[in-house]
């Protein structure tokens, strides 16, 4: 019995090491991944590295999208012959530079920050790029300012990127829907949440709030949705994309 729970103790220590290991290869994998993309299709931009640099200066919260998703998204927009934008969560604003790089001369786009010190830090970056003609940063909560776009008559976004707090999010798609229209690209990030996703008793806010949201896109009539699972520099997590459609 002891040369068993010996055995048995040598094999889950085996396995526990063998896990973390492949787990620390596997992250280092997706990072050299990610660097062979973006060395090959994203070259280095001395703005984009600039606003990267002055909101790590600044103190910012490394959440921002990686460099080759930062491009899927304005590759999102020119598909979708994007003329007007709303991003929901600007931080440092370095997704709202690739954004604002697909719209038009008369485009437009608002991006709401509810953190003051960041939207400062954004509006920075953006002037630095060129695009303060283009983009609109509004300060507050975005669930108090979404409301106000209503009411000045923005109803029909082309495309909306949210990635904010995800406890919010099913209120963001919901307000998302109201502010788009039909062919409007409607596009969440961080809908995995390492795999966390799929614990319905999670007692995580933002992983109850993500499974809220995926739960509204699969029922909701108006949008023709999926998901997509993402690994990279940036670990393993996943973005939504919602097309609302031709109403019955």
């Amino acid at each position: 019995m002891t040369l068993i729970k010996v055995n048995l103790c040598s094999y889950l220590k085996n396995t526990v090491v063998n896990v973390i290991e492949r787990g620390v290869m596997t992250q280092e994998l997706w990072t050299e991944v990610d660097r062979y993309i973006t060395d090959l299709l994203v070259p280095a931009d001395p703005v984009l590295d600039a606003t990267l640099a002055a909101s790590h200066a600044a103190g910012l919260p490394p959440h921002h999208v990686s460099p080759n998703q930062g491009k899927l998204l304005m590759l999102l927009a020119l598909i979708n012959r994007a003329r007007t934008i709303l991003e929901i969560g600007t931080l440092g604003g370095y997704s709202t530079i690739w954004l604002a790089r697909a719209l038009p001369v008369e485009g437009k786009l608002i991006t709401l920050e509810s953190n003051p010190k960041y939207a400062e830090v954004a509006r920075n970056n953006i002037v630095r790029a060129g695009l303060a003609h283009l983009v609109e940063v509004r300060v507050g909560r975005a669930i108090d300012t979404l409301p106000k776009l209503a009411t000045e008559g923005y109803n029909q976004f082309d495309l909306i990127f949210i990635d904010a707090d995800k406890p919010s999010n099913p209120e963001y798609l919901a307000w998302a829907l109201k502010l788009s229209g039909r062919g409007s690209l409607i596009i969440a990030d961080n809908v995995v949440r390492n795999g966390s996703v799929i614990e319905p008793n999670s007692e995580d806010p933002s992983v109850q709030g993500v499974r809220q949201f995926n739960k509204m896109l699969a029922v909701e009539p108006r949008v023709s949705a999926t998901a997509i699972q993402t690994v990279g520099n940036k670990g393993y997590d996943g973005f939504a994309i919602a097309v609302v459609t031709p109403e019955d």
